[in-house]
Order: C-alpha cells, then structure tokens, then sequence
C-alpha cells in the first residue's frame, strides 16, 4: 500500500495544501511533502493526527476499497414517518457527503423545518407539486422541476395539493 498517495489523495480531497495539513498537524510542509512522496514513513501518533485532520481513521484507511458498497436495494433502506411526511434514506451511511433521500408528502402536509446548517441541498419532483419553504420565502415546484439552494436557513418542503408528493431531496454537507 502506498500511504503517501492515499494521505495525498485525501488532503486534496478535503482540498487542503500541505501547508494547511501541517500546521493542523504540527508538521512542516516538507514533512507531508516527503510522506506524500513515499520518501518517509509516519509514526502511528503521527499517522493518527494526519488521518483525524483529514476526516477519517486508521481502520477507514486500511479498509480495503474492494469492498466499498456500491449498490444498495431495499433491504439497506431506512423509513421514517413523521405526521404526513415518510423518508426514505437511500443510501445510510453517514461517511458520504451526500444524504439522497426519497420523501413522499400526503396531500395538507410538510415535512419538519431543518434548521440552517453548512451545505446545499437539491430536489426534483417526481410526482405532485409542493412548496419550496426557505427562510420565510415559499417557492413552488411541480412535477418535473427541481430546487437548488444553500442550506444557510430554515428549510422544508410542504404538499398543499390533493394528491401525493414524491421528490428525490439530496443534502450536500461539506
């Protein structure tokens, strides 16, 4: 295994400098220069402090990729229903940045507000129309048209309609 191009490969993943990774790490920038190169080797203390300023730990970093999950059925969904509102993660793991989820609005409800937090959040609308409520702006959308927005207020989406609401909602988290 090479450690310096996966550390090198997750740093500009996180797009971060070497310098930016050595001052959160108490390092020099030729240090994580030299271990990106494979010209040195870390201490497990150090490897440790590199692989928790990049996001991650050693067992995620050893991990084989191999065995990264690509596909998800069914059985790897998980359901939550809140008043009118039912959730479906589609893909529950929390490493990604992306959260895609599918959410079915009965006619008269919304789903719960989700306070401002950093990231974006797309939607498409597969079925019905619903209002896009961002802050105090209501936005609608129809079958076939989507929402794009940062995620920097208040946020939900609401079915005024008569029938079902189906929108494919995806939350980016940097």
């Amino acid at each position: 295994m090479e450690i310096g191009a996966k550390i090198k490969r997750l740093r500009q993943q996180s797009e971060m400098t070497q310098e930016e990774l050595a001052d959160r790490c108490e390092l020099t920038k030729g240090y994580i220069s030299q271990l990106e190169n494979d010209l040195t080797s870390p201490s497990i203390a150090t490897l440790i402090d590199i692989l928790e300023s990049l996001g991650t730990n050693l067992k995620v970093f050893f991990s084989d990729t191999a065995s990264e999950k690509v596909i998800y059925s069914k059985d790897d969904f998980s359901v939550k229903e809140e008043g009118g509102a039912e959730t479906t993660w589609l893909v529950s793991n929390a490493r990604y940045l992306m959260e895609p989820v599918l959410t079915k609005i009965k006619p008269g409800s919304a789903t719960h507000a989700e306070t401002p937090h950093e990231g974006e959040e797309f939607g498409y609308v597969l079925s019905g129309q619903i209002i896009v409520k961002k802050g105090d702006k209501e936005y609608p959308c129809y079958q076939g048209g989507a929402f794009y927005f940062k995620s920097d207020g208040s946020h939900s989406i609401e079915n005024r309609s008569e029938e079902i609401a189906e929108v494919l909602w995806i939350t980016c988290i940097p």
